[in-house]
């Protein structure tokens, strides 16, 4: 691990990020509890541990250290795995002819699409403001991973009836 100096600009900026993803970690930890499909349930708690883990890397940050960037790319091989094991729960839930839609699941997808989109859009300014190059790509390992949660919650929905690009 490396040590940095963070600015002033940088450490309020990463503040925001980490207010960010305690939210994240709030809202799937309490719409796990409240989702009704047990693959939905599944797909939340899986989320909000990549959310710890992003809280816990800008925590590291935060205490002047860079976190190593092979730690961080085991964690996007394991969050590429658990996206192809959604994909092909979902291709089983929509051949099995069962695309019944809940209201209640339908609500809370639509408020986390919503919210990883915005997350996701935040971390664009916190990565320009950043000077060193290290810390940028991290910033960087993370907002992609924001867009794979958006991800797996848009091809959950469209699975299920909820979402239907036009």
């Amino acid at each position: 691990m490396t040590t940095i100096q963070l600015t002033q600009k940088e450490r309020l900026l990463l503040e925001d990020q980490k207010k960010h993803e305690e939210m994240c970690i709030i809202k799937y930890d309490n719409y796990a509890n409240e989702a009704q499909d047990p693959q939905l349930k599944q797909l939340f708690l899986s989320l909000k541990q990549q959310e710890q883990n992003h809280y816990d890397t800008i925590n590291q940050i935060l205490g002047g250290q860079v976190p190593n960037m092979q730690n961080q790319q085991q964690g996007q091989q394991q969050n590429q795995q658990g996206m192809q094991n959604q994909q092909k729960g979902q291709q089983q839930t929509q051949n099995s002819g069962s695309n019944l839609t809940n209201v209640s699941d339908d609500i809370l997808c639509n408020d986390l699409l919503m919210t990883e989109k915005y997350v996701s859009s935040t971390y664009d300014t916190t990565i320009f403001e950043f000077t060193d190059t290290n810390v940028r790509e991290v910033l960087n390992h993370i907002q992609k991973e924001e867009q794979q949660h958006g991800e797996q919650i848009f091809n959950y929905m469209q699975a299920n009836g909820m979402y239907q690009p036009q």
